[in-house]
């Protein structure tokens, strides 16, 4: 099955705009830079596994809902 990176995308933005927390919030969590942040959500960059995985416990939500595979988070 092909993961729909625009899905992870979308599905990013919405939560982080639900959560009420900004792109600098996120890149700090994941250690990154602002920017590198900006292109994961722009869906520019494959997301390797464990940062994947860091951004689902963090919006409490199943790695499948985040990359688009379900809708049942």
């Amino acid at each position: 099955m092909e993961i729909k990176m625009p899905e992870l995308s979308l599905r990013l933005k919405k939560l982080r705009q639900e959560r009420g927390v900004t792109q600098k919030d996120l890149a700090q969590l994941l250690e990154k830079t602002e920017r590198h942040y900006q292109d994961i959500e722009a869906g520019k960059i494959n997301v390797p596994a464990l940062t994947l995985i860091k951004l689902a416990d963090y919006f409490s939500v199943s790695l499948d809902y985040l990359v688009g595979r379900t809708d049942k988070r």
